[in-house]
């Protein structure tokens, strides 16, 4: 199998899943005070050390989560009141979070992106001017397009009309510089099973100096401000992740950036009337990721002959898998219904090789032309 829908998720590194093994024999509750209970403490502080370091935080700014879903929703009911804020990429956890805010009287606004599926500042800060807004939510990367936001530059904006500012950075980390402290972030998502971690476990940081109401009412857990017993082997796994893709640095970046231009060449020499609706400079766009249109082919039909060949890929979101609709993302674009319909997202990862490309390159063209050939004689 050759899997390309690392955006969607990565598989558990195989040095972790080794050292999360031998973690199951940590079964104690961290919330407990004898030895079983204070080594689950043990494991469970040096991940939170180990994730703080990862985006510049403190250890006690640290919140774990369920994932970058969780994060979000709890970000988002923080302001009581005042303007919400947010692109119209964001992931379904914001858009449909907000979407419901607006369903209870909550004011919020959905910016535009450009053709390249990143905000319009200007048309961001045209907003912020009119005052009353008291949380903006920028991501850092677009989860389809592989678009980087730029999220430094709209957290100063915020800052600078009195709004709080968070960031998904769900798709960023590992792939995008974050440093929470030197670029005043207030609130940050992300999910572990983006980068090597299990599922299930993820992490938001709060600023030590930003509000913060708590969502998920019971134990005292996370200093009262998120119930719920630990979910000490994930969390553990989460930990050795952050260590992972910190050692790795920018060296894995450039191999998969160089891996992704030659995907994109080698569909672009093989097939005809394509496009590209990812960003084509690698300081806009995730390393690994290239979203292509081949219109006549839709898309769902190419995910499955490629899946029939051994090969994963997405139409999209996997957070909105059965919709039939084209992708809201393609749409904000720009993207004519037709290409979003027969888009596909490459997203490759720590595991892919050159060898694996050439295989995808080696049978994607004769998918297309047959689903071409299928199209016209439907017409």
């Amino acid at each position: 199998m050759i899997y390309l829908d690392n955006n969607a998720t990565t598989m558990v590194a195989p040095e972790i899943k080794k050292q999360l093994y031998e973690a199951c024999d940590i079964w104690g509750n961290a919330s407990s005070m004898h030895e079983s209970g204070r080594l689950a403490n043990k494991a469970i502080t040096e991940a939170r050390n180990s994730v703080a370091s990862l985006i510049g935080a403190n250890s006690d700014e640290i919140m774990f989560t369920s994932g970058a879903t969780e994060a979000n929703n709890t970000v988002l009911n923080i302001p009581e009141g005042g303007r919400i804020l947010v692109s119209k990429v964001e992931h379904p956890s914001i858009i449909e979070t907000c979407k419901f805010l607006l369903s209870k009287g909550r004011e919020v606004e959905f910016i535009d992106v450009d053709s390249s599926g990143i905000i319009r500042l200007d048309e961001y800060e045209k907003q912020l001017k009119k005052g009353g807004v008291s949380l903006c939510s920028v991501m850092a990367a677009n989860n389809e397009s592989g678009a980087i936001q730029p999220f430094k530059e709209a957290c100063a904006l915020a800052h600078k009309y009195g709004s709080l500012f968070h960031t998904d950075a769900t798709q960023a980390i590992g792939k995008v510089d974050i440093d929470v402290h030197k670029d005043n972030i207030d609130y940050l998502s992300l999910s572990g099973h983006k980068f090597y971690a299990p599922k299930g476990c993820g992490a938001l940081y709060i600023n030590s100096s930003s509000p913060f109401n708590t969502f998920m009412h019971g134990g005292h857990q996370e200093q009262g401000k998120r119930a719920g017993t630990y979910n000490t082997t994930a969390i553990y796994g989460l930990g050795l992740a952050a260590d992972l893709v910190m050692k790795e640095g920018s060296e894995e970046r450039e191999r998969l950036w160089s891996l992704r231009e030659y995907l994109r060449e080698g569909i672009e020499k093989t097939i005809d009337d394509i496009s590209i609706n990812s960003p084509q400079d690698m300081k806009q766009c995730l390393p690994g990721t290239l979203n292509v249109s081949f219109p006549g082919a839709e898309g769902e039909s190419i995910l499955l002959l490629l899946d029939n060949k051994g090969i994963c890929v997405s139409t999209g979101s996997a957070c909105a898998t059965g919709s039939l609709e084209p992708s809201y993302v393609l749409l904000a674009q720009g993207i004519p219904v037709e290409s979003a319909h027969g888009s596909i997202r490459f997203s490759l990862g720590r595991y892919n090789t050159k060898e694996e490309i050439d295989y995808v390159i080696e049978v994607l063209p004769s998918i297309i032309s047959r689903l071409r050939a299928w199209s016209t004689r439907k017409k």
